[in-house]
């Protein structure tokens, strides 16, 4: 269940959130949904994959395990890694748009789940406000992150459409073999491919840099150098490392 009202400094000034990553609270994953503002870091840590909904759309993921519910990244509350997506750095907050009567949408504005497990009244975690009434960092640097989701999923579907458009997304079937024989066959996916990208001509480039999709599409393709990584950090993990 949840309980999603928006945030104020007056109802919600003793307002505190756990801030550390945990399994308890929803990061026990193995891919999660990243956004199109994201891929420059994502690509430091993690493979960018791509999904296709029932509706036809595309998104993108980042790869963070092998198994169900495991997140390799994430060791004894701590995740090990330079980036975390955002969806993993939003906590019980989100962006909420209001509409007036005539369907007009107004400014972004921030929501709480206040039955969100993080979530606490003076207790533990970090202040949403400060004892005066402002935003705490903490607020501060979730309105950012907030702001990344926003814009992300505003330029996801033009995004997509055009690296679709120009043929550099392709099906993928990716298979490790762990060290102790395992097998594993990631299929389903979608992803930017090398061989689509090189044989790009010179009006495509031009139409994909001019529309600054030409740049995301190398973070994504190079991110798929971090499949290595990630399975060497399962066969540690395996081996007790």
């Amino acid at each position: 269940m949840t309980n999603i009202v928006l945030l104020n400094n007056v109802d919600h000034h003793d307002l505190t959130v756990i801030t550390r990553p945990g399994a308890a609270y929803g990061d026990a994953v193995n891919q999660t949904l990243i956004f199109p503002t994201e891929w420059e870091e994502a690509q430091r840590d993690y493979p960018i994959l791509f999904r296709r909904s029932e509706d036809g759309r595309l998104h993108s993921v980042a790869l963070l395990g092998l198994d169900r519910d495991e997140n390799l990244f994430l060791d004894d509350g701590v995740w090990q890694a330079r980036y975390i997506p955002a969806l993993h750095q939003r906590g019980p907050f989100s962006i909420g748009i209001p509409r007036d009567e005539e369907g007009g949408t107004g400014e972004p504005m921030i929501h709480v789940d206040l039955d969100h497990v993080r979530v606490g009244r003076g207790g533990e975690g970090s202040p949403v406000f400060l004892p005066q009434g402002g935003n705490s960092p903490y607020l501060e640097a979730v309105a950012d992150v907030l702001r990344r989701i926003h814009a992300g999923s505003q330029a996801n579907d033009a995004l997509f459409a055009a690296l679709d458009a120009e043929g550099v997304i392709e099906a993928v079937s990716i298979e490790i073999v762990l060290d102790d024989s395992k097998r594993y066959v990631l299929d389903d996916f979608h992803a930017i491919g090398a061989e689509p990208i090189a044989r790009l001509t010179g009006d495509a480039l031009e139409r994909l840099h001019a529309q600054g999709y030409l740049q995301p599409a190398i973070w994504a393709l190079s991110s798929l150098g971090n499949v290595p990584h990630l399975i060497d950090r399962k066969n540690r993990r395996l081996a007790g490392a």
